[in-house]
């Protein structure tokens, strides 16, 4: 699996029902030959999925797709990953509260 692969597989592993009433939209940037940008967007208790870094996004996430792969693995800590500078995150209390339906945690 790529990191796109799982990105794009993030609107058939949410359950609607966790996101109903949420609106909220991530860009996450990975660096590296497999990495890329991409836009996911929640809203009206749907996920989409999108190239490139659309709209005001109320967290980014900038990291290597190395690493990104490492993190929904299971290999890296996201909180170590965070502190040594691995992981950067824009709105911590943002990402925390979509982490586990994102399946990054």
């Amino acid at each position: 699996m790529t990191s796109k692969e799982f990105i794009y597989g993030l609107p058939g592993k949410v359950p609607a029902a966790a996101i109903e009433g949420l609106t909220t939209t991530f860009h996450f940037d990975l660096e590296g030959d497999q990495g890329g940008q991409y836009t996911i967007s929640v809203a009206d208790a749907k996920v989409a999925v999108s190239d490139g870094l659309n709209g005001e996004a109320s967290c980014v996430v900038k990291t290597s797709e190395e690493n990104f792969m490492q993190l929904i693995k299971g290999d890296l800590n996201p909180m170590m990953a965070v502190l040594t500078g691995k992981l950067k995150i824009s709105n911590q209390g943002e990402m925390l509260k979509y982490a586990k339906l994102f399946g990054l945690m």
